[in-house]
Order: structure tokens, then sequence, then C-alpha cells
């Protein structure tokens, strides 16, 4: 053959001939050339080969009337990477173009957006989710997926959702983790707000308190603050969050773990009265917890295994199964401990003696086997012994490659045993 697929420059027999070659990766060269006629491109759209119908689905000199045909290809590279191009075409597009070739994008798009594969359906809506005149229905189909990872982008982003539309989306959605991603919207308005605060999601109405550009009203962020006693995912976004109501501080002080009430105490926007009470209760409860002298000292970090334990709490959480994972994780990234600790002994179903004895000891097997045991990931059982059983580096046990957990089930509930065996033989 004579011609070049890498030639600076190809005539139209050239392309014709090289289109038709027998060797795949030639015509899949061709296909991504911008300088290649529209009905050459079309022509490989149909390839045998599906390297080269990508090609053609992620080249932009291609023709829009081929979209539609690649949208129903049956291979899923393929149409992943049409929707990737494809949705640099969307600001503008209409169901009922008179222009027959956007018409087709348009199309193509639509078929995308109910794509059979997730990953397709997410990378479309990871495309359109700051599009600003992304097509309206195309983005709504989008963002009524039950696919967190189709739905998430544009729910969270896209400025084509209105609040009619989120609000009727929170009230009927299924898709977990939905409403968390309408609360962590910029500028989200207070009905919007206050039909978060409606769904009685934890985790959902802890991403709106932490989003400061949502706006609460001040009856329903009361009402937060009174009912945050008993859900500690809110406690450090409420002592983030500007604007408290009159009074709010003061109440907050007096459920607080001990590391967010000094953060209370050190904001600089509440007034001085309100401030003397917070610090109030900060001397009396910090003071009380320094009583223990070197004690204290000695806990390297640990002051959650002496302090009281919101049992009560977490039981009631358990009991409404509210007492989720994902909530445990977000706490101890939140850094709420003696949360975190009460939950670990509910959940894995350990006492709180065998739990305390467990950190005191530094035990990294055993408290992989507390983590495991009450259902958290891997990765989180590491930040567990990081955070909370101060482990030392070079004695941490880290997770597998495939984010596993390093022993086997059987020696993790050992562990559990052994140190469950070794307080009933202290009593």
């Amino acid at each position: 053959m004579n011609a070049d697929v890498d030639s600076a420059s190809l005539s139209y027999e050239d392309s014709k001939q090289l289109a038709t070659d027998a060797d795949a990766g030639v015509r899949a060269a061709l296909a991504r050339r911008q300088d290649v006629r529209p009905e050459i491109l079309y022509s490989l759209a149909e390839d045998a080969d599906p390297d080269v119908r990508r090609a053609v689905a992620e080249n932009s000199a291609a023709p829009e009337l081929s979209s539609i045909l690649l949208a129903g290809d049956d291979n899923g590279d393929v149409r992943q990477g049409l929707a990737t191009k494809i949705a640099q075409d969307a600001p503008g597009l209409e169901a009922d173009d008179a222009n027959r070739p956007r018409r087709a994008t348009y199309e193509a798009m639509e078929m995308l957006a109910r794509d059979q594969l997730k990953v397709v359906r997410g990378v479309l809506s990871e495309a359109l989710k700051d599009v600003p005149g992304a097509p309206r229905e195309i983005i709504k189909t989008l963002a009524h997926d039950l696919e967190i990872e189709v739905s998430g982008p544009v729910l969270e982003y896209s400025p084509v959702l209105e609040e009619a539309d989120l609000i009727e989306i929170i009230a009927g959605t299924q898709a977990e983790g939905a409403v968390g991603a309408i609360a962590r919207r910029e500028n989200l308005g207070e009905p919007v707000s206050d039909a978060i605060v409606a769904t009685d999601d934890d985790a959902a109405i802890g991403d709106l308190l932490a989003n400061n550009s949502a706006q609460i009203r001040e009856e329903t962020l009361n009402q937060l603050v009174d009912k945050g006693a008993d859900v500690a995912l809110w406690h450090k976004p409420l002592v983030a969050r500007r604007q408290l109501p009159e009074g709010a501080a003061a109440r907050m002080a007096q459920y607080l773990a001990e590391s967010l009430l000094a953060e209370l105490g050190e904001r600089t926007d509440l007034d001085e009265a309100t401030l003397e009470q917070v610090r109030s209760v900060v001397s009396e409860r910090i003071g009380a917890g320094a009583s223990g002298g070197s004690e204290a000292s000695a806990g390297g970090g640990q002051d959650f295994l002496r302090g009281d334990l919101p049992m009560d709490m977490v039981m009631r959480l358990y009991n409404a199964r509210k007492l989720e994972a994902k909530v445990v994780e977000k706490a101890l990234m939140a850094s709420d401990y003696g949360f975190v600790f009460a939950a670990l002994m509910v959940r894995a179903g350990v006492s709180p003696e065998v739990g305390r004895r467990i950190f005191q000891e530094k035990h990294p097997k055993a408290i992989m086997g507390l983590s495991w045991k009450a259902g958290l990931s891997a990765e989180m059982g590491v930040q567990v012994q990081k955070r909370m059983g101060r482990i030392a580096p070079g004695e941490l046990l880290d997770a597998t490659d495939d984010g596993g957990y390093p022993i086997s089930d059987q020696d993790l509930a050992w562990q559990l045993e052994f140190f469950t065996d070794l307080m009933a033989t202290q009593r």
C-alpha cells in the first residue's frame, strides 16, 4: 500500500484506501485524524473493530449523524468515548431542533443518558455536571438515576436543575446519597434546606450543616441544635456553622465532645454573654477531665477511654437502624472518638471493658478485629489504629492492595475472643 496514515496530509483517494486496510491499527489511526472527510469517518463508525469505532466516537470531526449509530454500539468502551466527546456539544441542544445534525446529537445524548451500563451514564453525567446550557430533560434523567455515581455529579453541581427539581428529587429519590449530594450544592435556598431536613437523613443533614453557603431558617437550625445532642455526626459542622441562632452555642456546649467544645469556645463571632456561658462549661468539663493529672497525660491522646461514653445515644441510633458504617466513619473523620468507640462496641457486640483493654494495650490486630466485627472497611480499620489506637507506623496493620483486611476472619474473631476471655478471668 502506497498511502501512509501518518502523512501530514492525505488525499481523498488515499483516505478511502486506508479505510479498507486489513490492519485495524491503520484504520484506527485514520479514524483519529481531524482532516478525514465526514463520509469516510461515518463508514469507519461501522467498522468491525471496536478500537476503530471508538476512535471515531472520540473524534470531534466525526459527522453528527454518526453519533446515533455509535450511541447504540454494542461495545461499552465505544459508548464511553462518545459520551465524553458529545458532552462538548450539549449547550443549547433541544429535542425538537430544526437542525438535523444537532437533533441527531441530542438523540444520541438521550440514548447515552439511559444506557444500560452505569459507567457510560456516569461518564456523561460527569461531563455535563457543570455545563450551564446542557439539555434540561437529559440532566433531569441523569439526576433521577438510581445509581449515585450517575446522579451525584449533576445533583451536586448542575446549574440546570431548578429549586423545584431539587425538592421533587429529595421527596422521591431512592438513590442512597442523592439527598446528601443536593445538600452539598452551592447557595441552596431555604425551601430546599427545609426539604432536606424533613427527610431525617442524618448524613445528608450533616452535609447541609457543613455547607455554609446553604440558607437554613433560624427556626430549623434551632431544632437541629437541640436534636444534635443525639446525632454526633452533626457536632463538628454545627460548631463550624456561621451565624448560629441566639443561645445555640450555649445549648451545644452541654453535649459536645471536649475537642469540639474547646473549638466552640474559640469562636470570635459570639457575643460576650454567650462566650461566658460556653467558657464556663469548657472550664467545668475540661477541668474535671484534667483532674486525673499524670494519668490523663499518660493516656497518649486516648481521652475517650476515660470519659463517659454516649452509649444511650448510640443504642438509640442502633435500634433505629441509623448507626450505619458511614455514620461511624464520618464521626471518626470528625475526631469524635467517644462516639466512635461506643459505636464500635455496639456494632461489634463487645463490652466497653473489653474495648478499653484492647485500646490500652495498643494491640493492632485486636483493633482491626473490632473494626472488622463492627462492619467497617479495612481502610477505616487502619484509621482507627492511627487515630484512636495511636499505633506506631512500624506496627500498623495496613489494608491489602485490594482494600481487604490483612488477616483472616478467623484470626480477627480470635483476637476479640482472646480479650473477652482475658477480661472475664480478671473479674
